[in-house]
């Protein structure tokens, strides 16, 4: 053998060994604990960034003016009924006049409470039991209120969670304020209809 192939033979054969050696130092360092605090590390990182760049979103309540659909809905129907006053610090959130060519005529306000939780005015000339059920589904009596001399029947909503109403029936109108604000706070908006 010439001291070439010595040579070559030779960096063959530490190559072998650094391939060998470095082959070794990865199996020793791929462990299930290096790879445990590998994932710690990620976690940490990514839950600072969260943690330094999350910000609260809260959803921004975007009152709506009823003043113009209720007086083109008092030209069709006197029995129209808002809040006036609005309660303080309450706001309107949506407006609806459904007025066909011929009866009936729906009528919806609703609104947001100063705590966040919402109450709708409903009223209709339509057929009280058809209108009822259209607009709260199955209910149960849960007593009465006594707003301005009115008795106004309660309502459990079964089909929805921890919502009420109180519904005055009058003669060919129904009046139905709904909501997951409480009684108290119905009875609230009720005494404010004019």
């Amino acid at each position: 053998m010439s001291s070439t192939d010595n040579e070559a033979a030779r960096v063959r054969a530490e190559a072998l060994a650094a391939r060998a050696q470095s082959k070794a130092d990865r199996a020793k360092y791929r462990t299930m604990r290096n790879m445990v605090w590998s994932m710690l590390a990620c976690l940490g990182v990514v839950a600072f960034i969260a943690a330094v760049t999350w910000r609260p979103h809260e959803e921004k309540i975007r009152a709506v003016d009823y003043s113009n659909h209720l007086a083109e809905g008092r030209k069709l129907a006197s029995w129209l009924k808002a809040p006036e006053p609005m309660p303080t610090d309450w706001q309107a959130t949506s407006v609806e006049l459904r007025a066909p060519e011929q009866s009936p005529i729906t009528w919806h306000l609703g609104i947001i409470t100063n705590e966040k939780k919402y109450v709708g005015l409903e009223q209709s000339n339509m057929a009280p039991r058809k209108f009822l059920s259209e607009e709260l589904g199955k209910t149960e009596d849960d007593g009465v209120s006594t707003v301005n001399g009115a008795t106004w029947q309660r309502k459990a909503l079964l089909d929805r969670e921890n919502e009420h109403a109180i519904i005055l029936a009058g003669t060919g109108v129904t009046t139905i304020i709904v909501g997951n604000a409480g009684y108290p706070a119905l009875e609230t908006l009720a005494a404010t209809l004019r």
